[in-house]
């Protein structure tokens, strides 16, 4: 194989390092102010689509909206891509939410530490 076999998987890491940067506070709407952390970037072998998995501590409504937040900055931030990355066409992106099991995880290990795990079953007598 060729290394132009694995431009995607390159342009992929540079997208999820910028982007991950961009979420660390560049991204002025306040939907995707907060807990997001980008965990996967898939592109596709033509280039033209990107997948960014995201894992959002929140309720099901938070997470929801900040999906929506960076649907609406995507086209800012493929601009920046395009800019940052030097490329002449920037794939597509596509936010998900990552629902993957570490995700979840990592939501309950931070809601033990803040004091706010649900008690449900947990009842003294």
């Amino acid at each position: 194989m060729t290394l132009a076999n694995h431009r995607h998987e390159r342009v992929a890491e540079e997208i999820h390092h910028e982007v991950s940067a961009m979420l660390a506070g560049e991204l002025k709407d306040p939907r995707v102010s907060g807990f997001i952390t980008l965990t996967e970037v898939l592109v596709t072998p033509d280039l033209k689509h990107a997948r960014v998995f995201v894992t959002v501590y929140g309720t099901e409504a938070e997470r929801n909206s900040a999906r929506r937040g960076l649907e609406a900055a995507s086209g800012y931030i493929r601009r920046e891509l395009t800019h940052r990355l030097q490329m002449r066409r920037m794939p597509e992106l596509h936010f998900v939410l990552d629902m993957s099991g570490e995700g979840n995880r990592i939501d309950d290990l931070l809601r033990k530490a803040l004091g706010t795990e649900k008690t449900e079953g947990n009842t003294q007598g």
